[in-house]
C-alpha cells in the first residue's frame, strides 16, 4: 500500500473509530450511573441476612451479627431483635430467612429485613437460627449501635444511656462516629459518658483513663460509682489514687440523695396517713367516740371509685382522665350518708359508754366487709391511674411518681378545705362550741346530738374521699380499711384529740420516722418501735402534741 493510500485509510477510518469510542464511553457512563448508588449504599443488609440461613456454627452466626450492625441500617435491628428472641427462623426448602411468631402447626410469617407481614408458615417447614449466650451480648451490642442510627431522638437516647454499663473497649471506634455525627446535646453526652466507661477498661494511656474518670464522675450516680470502683485498688496509683477521690463524692452524693429519699417517701406515707386519720380526728375529737368501722368508710370510697371507673370504661371511655373527678363527690357521698346512718342507727344510744361503742363499731366494719365481699367479691378490684397520674420523673438522684406527688397535694388541699370549714363556717363553729364544751354550747341553743350526726357523716365523708386517693397506690379489697385503722388512731393520739394541726403534724411526722427507722429495722419492727415511742410521748404528754383548751375537754 502506497503512502498516499495509507494517508486515504487513515482519513476514512479515524470518524468511525472516533465514534466508537464515544458510544463505548457514553455506556461506561451510563453503566457507572446505574451502578453508582448500589456502591455507595455499602452492604446489602438483605444479603447479609441470608447468611443466617442453613446450618452454621455459633461463630458464624456472631460475625453475621456483627457484618449486619455494621451496615448502620436501622431496619437490620428487626432481624436481630427477632434473633435475639428466638423468632428468626430459615426455611429447610431453600434457607430463606424470615421472622415466624405464633403457636401451633402455622406460624405468622414476617418479612426478616422490614417486618412486614409474608403470610403464614408451617412450623414442621422451618429451622430456627440457634445462638448461644455470648451471641445474644453481640446482639444487644449491635442494637445498641443500630438505634444510635435511628431518626427518633427518644431512641437515640435510651440507647446511648443503655450503652454506659456495658460499654467495651471495641466499642470505642463505633462511639466516635457517633457522638462525631451527633447534634442534640443530651444524647451526646451519654454517648461520651458510655465511650469514657469503655476507655476505663481499654490499655489506653493513663492521661486518657485520668481525662475518663472526670467524665464518669461528673454522672454522679450508682452506675457511675460501680465503673470507678474497679479502678480503686488499679496497679497504676496515679489513676487508682483520681478514682478513689471521686468514688467516694459520689458516695457522699448518693448518701444525701438517699435521705432526701426518705423523706420524700416519708412525706409520702405522711400524706396517705394524713387522708385516713382527718376524718377520724374530727369524729373522734368531738364526739369522743371510737369509731372502729372508720376504715370500712376508706374502703366504701375505694369501691366507689371502683365502679365509676366501671361505668367510663362500659360507656364513655373518653372521660376516664376523668374518673377520679367524678368519684370524689360520690364517694363522699356515699360514705357519709353511710357514716350518718351508723350514728343515727346505733351510735346515738351509746353516748359515755365508750366500750360498748368501740365493740358495735368493730361489728358494723365486720357487716360492711362481708357485704362488699357478697357484692364484689372477695378478690382485689383494678383501679386505673389516669394518664396525668401515672409515670415518674427524676429529681437529682430521686425518682418521684406522680401518683404520690398528686395524693400529696391532695391530702393538703383537704386540710386546707376542711381548716376553712371550721374555722369559717357556722356549722365549723357550732362543732368547735360542742368539742370545747357540749353543756354550754346546748345551752346556748345548738342542737348537739344533730351537730354529733353532721359530724360523724362529715368525718365518714372525708373518710371516703380518702378512699378515692387510696385507690390510686393500694389493692382494693374488702380489708383495704383494716390496715390504716391502728394507724390512723396513732396520728390521732399523737397529735392531739380534736386538732387538726396536731393531725396534720403527727401524720408527718410519724410517716417520716416510720421511713427513716425501716432501712435498719424492717418495716414490723419499725412500726413496733414507732408504737413503743408513742407510748412513751403520751407517758410525758397525754393530751398529745397540740391539746385542745376548754371545760369539756379538761373534764
Amino acid at each position: 500500500m502506497t503512502g498516499e493510500e495509507v494517508r486515504f485509510h487513515a482519513k476514512t477510518s479515524n470518524p468511525m473509530t472516533i465514534s466508537r469510542l464515544g458510544r463505548l464511553l457514553v455506556a461506561l457512563l451510563g453503566l457507572l450511573w446505574l451502578v453508582a448508588p448500589t456502591l455507595a449504599q455499602g452492604p446489602d443488609p438483605r444479603a447479609i441476612i441470608a447468611e443466617f440461613g442453613g446450618k452454621k456454627s455459633f461463630d458464624e452466626t456472631e460475625a453475621t451479627v456483627k457484618s449486619l450492625a455494621a451496615t448502620g441500617d436501622p431496619n437490620a435491628a428487626n432481624a436481630l431483635r427477632a434473633l435475639g428472641d428466638g423468632e428468626l427462623y430459615y426455611r429447610k426448602a431453600d434457607q430463606s430467612v424470615l421472622i415466624a411468631r405464633g403457636a401451633g402447626a402455622e406460624l405468622q410469617a414476617f418479612d426478616a429485613l422490614s417486618g412486614e407481614p409474608a403470610g403464614t408458615e408451617p412450623k414442621a417447614g422451618l429451622e430456627k437460627v440457634k445462638i448461644k449466650n455470648s451471641i445474644r451480648k453481640t446482639i444487644a451490642d449491635a442494637l445498641g449501635s443500630l438505634t444510635l442510627s435511628s431518626p427518633d431522638p427518644a431512641r437515640r437516647l435510651a440507647s446511648a444511656t443503655g450503652l454506659f454499663s456495658g460499654a467495651t473497649p471495641e466499642q470505642i471506634e463505633m462511639l466516635d462516629a457517633a457522638i462525631a455525627k451527633e447534634g442534640d446535646k443530651a444524647i451526646r453526652q451519654r454517648l461520651e459518658e458510655a465511650r469514657a466507661n469503655a476507655v476505663l477498661k481499654s490499655d489506653r494511656p493513663t492521661a486518657d483513663k485520668i481525662q475518663a474518670v472526670e467524665t464518669v464522675a461528673a454522672r454522679g450516680d450508682r452506675p457511675a460509682l460501680v465503673a470507678l470502683s474497679t479502678l480503686t485498688s488499679s496497679p497504676d496509683e496515679v489513676l487508682a489514687k483520681a478514682a478513689r477521690a471521686r468514688a467516694g463524692t459520689i458516695e457522699r452524693e448518693i448518701a444525701f440523695w438517699g435521705q432526701a429519699q426518705n423523706i420524700w417517701y416519708g412525706l409520702s406515707l405522711g400524706s396517705v396517713l394524713l387522708l385516713a386519720a382527718i376524718g377520724l380526728a374530727i369524729t373522734f375529737g368531738v364526739m369522743g367516740v371510737i369509731n372502729m368501722a372508720h376504715g370500712e368508710m376508706i374502703m366504701l370510697g375505694a369501691y366507689t371509685t371502683f365502679v365509676v371507673q366501671e361505668a367510663i370504661r362500659t360507656h364513655a371511655p373518653h372521660l376516664f382522665d376523668w374518673s377520679l373527678a367524678i368519684a370524689l363527690p360520690l364517694a363522699f357521698l356515699v360514705s357519709g350518708f353511710v357514716g350518718l346512718v351508723i350514728e343515727r342507727g346505733l351510735i346515738r344510744f351509746l353516748y359515755g359508754r365508750p366500750l360498748e361503742t368501740l365493740l358495735a363499731t368493730y361489728g358494723v366494719s365486720l357487716v360492711l366487709q362481708q357485704a362488699v365481699r357478697l357484692w364484689f367479691g372477695p378478690t382485689n378490684r383494678e383501679v386505673g391511674n389516669p394518664s396525668w397520674m401515672s409515670g415518674a420523673f427524676d429529681l437529682g438522684l430521686m425518682s418521684v411518681t406522680w401518683n404520690r406527688v398528686w395524693i400529696l397535694a391532695f391530702a393538703l388541699a383537704v386540710f386546707a378545705g376542711l381548716l376553712f370549714a371550721l374555722n369559717r363556717t357556722s356549722m365549723g363553729l357550732k362543732m368547735r362550741a360542742v368539742t370545747q364544751n357540749r353543756r354550754m354550747a346546748a345551752a346556748m341553743g345548738i342542737r348537739t346530738p344533730w351537730v354529733d350526726a353532721l359530724t360523724f357523716a362529715l368525718g365518714s365523708g372525708i373518710a371516703g374521699v380518702a378512699g378515692v386517693a387510696l385507690s390510686q397506690i393500694d389493692n382494693v379489697s374488702p380489708d383495704l380499711g383494716g390496715g390504716y385503722i391502728i394507724d390512723s388512731f396513732m396520728v390521732v393520739v399523737f397529735g392531739g384529740v380534736g386538732n387538726l394541726w396536731g393531725t396534720l403534724v403527727g401524720a408527718m411526722s410519724l410517716g417520716v420516722l416510720n421511713k427513716f427507722i425501716e432501712p435498719y429495722a424492717g418495716a414490723v419492727i419499725g412500726k413496733i418501735v414507732v408504737l413503743v415511742l408513742i407510748i412513751l410521748f403520751i407517758q410525758k404528754r397525754p393530751r398529745g402534741l397540740f391539746a385542745l383548751k376548754g371545760r369539756f375537754v379538761d373534764a
